[in-house]
């Protein structure tokens, strides 16, 4: 997305940011409707994230050994998702979920897993077929590099299709390690689970024993401080996150059920490693965001209310002029689609005019308001965001309109 192929020109170099802001190197400032992809819910420095880190950097920059600090966020972490008994800390979403399905599969000693077409779990080669984000936008779906074999033992169906994974448990009953699946799907832009889709995967895992993951990297302590598990009141078996709990610094996590975390080395024999896994400054500043996070409430309802309001300013200025466009919303995670049909999955996603989208990325970014480089990524509201840059969102958005 950086390199803004999708929707052509130029890509925007950033030099800094603050609060709602972005600046770039030639000293144009854009509203920031990204936030790093998710993490800076609070805003870019934040001054308690910076002063805590700023702090902590003075006790080096990593020590290779355990820390008290890892393990408060732990503890935090499990305070927030209470169904979470123990928890791994990793460098990045993707080791998450690789280490996830790895733990599913040492636990179940079965080797297939079924993802949903357009849901992005990171670039481990299990995950890249069919699979959104960048994949997507690079119209990537048989991703060079990886094998054949590798390939085989993922099983796909399309997002919030139940049927689908019914016939694909029937086809290969007993050889399924795990289902995964972001709940709230953010890599074909933002698109909400179905009724009854969450509950019914839960069901069939319990049947079939399989291992229900959450890829909660982007729902993570943002829809809610439990995620989407609070949310929709369904728990997973593991989870995975990320984003958030680095507070922007390069993090992720996994963690899950006593009897599945217990099988990861040295209480187990799945094995799973990294020099920088719970890294002292990463740990600081996403100890810090959560703690914020956990004492404040009306933090989310303030992010999600800004949201529902920029959706319902957009969804009126766009009618005005009967342009056809749907946008979905969950929380403070929202993208728009110009198209008549409902957005429910990859397919629907990939149906609407991509054409219409770049014009008003371009108009958007031309007027100082920074939207994702795609229309297959969602928008990440912060707590920064105000009135004033939602009035000028919607300015800018009018002007777009007449312009057509």
């Amino acid at each position: 997305m950086r390199s803004f192929n999708s929707v052509g020109g130029t890509p925007v170099f950033i030099k800094s940011a603050k609060g709602a802001y972005l600046f770039d190197e030639t000293g144009n400032s854009y509203i920031d409707y990204i936030n790093s992809w998710g993490p800076m819910i609070l805003g870019h420095a934040h001054e308690e994230v910076i002063n805590e880190v700023q702090k902590q950097l003075q006790h080096s920059l990593s020590y290779g050994a355990p820390t008290t600090l890892e393990t408060e966020v732990a503890k935090l972490i499990k305070a927030m998702c209470p169904n979470i008994d123990l928890v791994r800390m990793v460098n990045s979403g993707t080791e998450a979920c690789m280490s996830a399905l790895r733990v599913a599969r040492g636990f179940t000693g079965k080797n297939k897993f079924i993802k949903f077409e357009g849901n992005y779990h990171g670039h481990a080669a299990p995950f890249l077929v069919k699979a959104g984000s960048g994949v997507a936008t690079l119209g990537i779906q048989n991703v060079a590099g990886v094998t054949q074999g590798c390939a085989e033992d993922t099983l796909t169906a399309p997002h919030n299709n139940l049927q689908a994974v019914y016939d694909l448990i029937e086809k290969h009953k007993g050889e399924i390690a795990a289902i995964i699946l972001e709940p709230v799907a953010g890599n074909m832009g933002c698109i909400p689970p179905q009724k009854y889709f969450l509950q019914g995967l839960r069901n069939i895992c319990n049947q079939e024993n399989i291992v229900l993951i959450f890829d909660e990297v982007m729902t993570g302590f943002r829809l809610a401080k439990g995620g989407a598990q609070e949310v929709y009141g369904i728990d997973a078996d593991l989870i995975c996150y990320g984003k958030i709990i680095g507070g922007g610094m390069p993090v992720g996590a996994y963690g899950g059920k006593r009897y599945l975390m217990e099988n990861v080395a040295p209480l187990g024999k799945v094995y799973q490693a990294g020099t920088l896994s719970g890294n002292p400054i990463a740990m600081r500043a996403g100890f810090t965001t959560l703690n914020i996070l956990n004492n404040n409430n009306s933090i989310y309802d303030n992010i999600n209310a800004s949201t529902k309001t920029i959706e319902q300013e957009l969804r009126a200025v766009f009618a005005q002029k009967d342009i056809a466009m749907q946008i979905n919303r969950v929380g403070s995670m929202i993208s728009i689609h110009f198209s008549e049909q409902p957005i429910v999955d990859f397919e629907s996603a990939s149906k609407a005019n991509n054409e219409l989208f770049k014009k008003y990325f371009h108009y958007c970014l031309h007027n100082g308001i920074y939207l994702p480089p795609s229309a297959f990524e969602t928008w990440f509201v912060s707590n920064a965001i105000t009135s004033k840059e939602i009035d000028k969102t919607v300015s800018v958005t009018k002007a777009f309109v007449a312009s057509l």
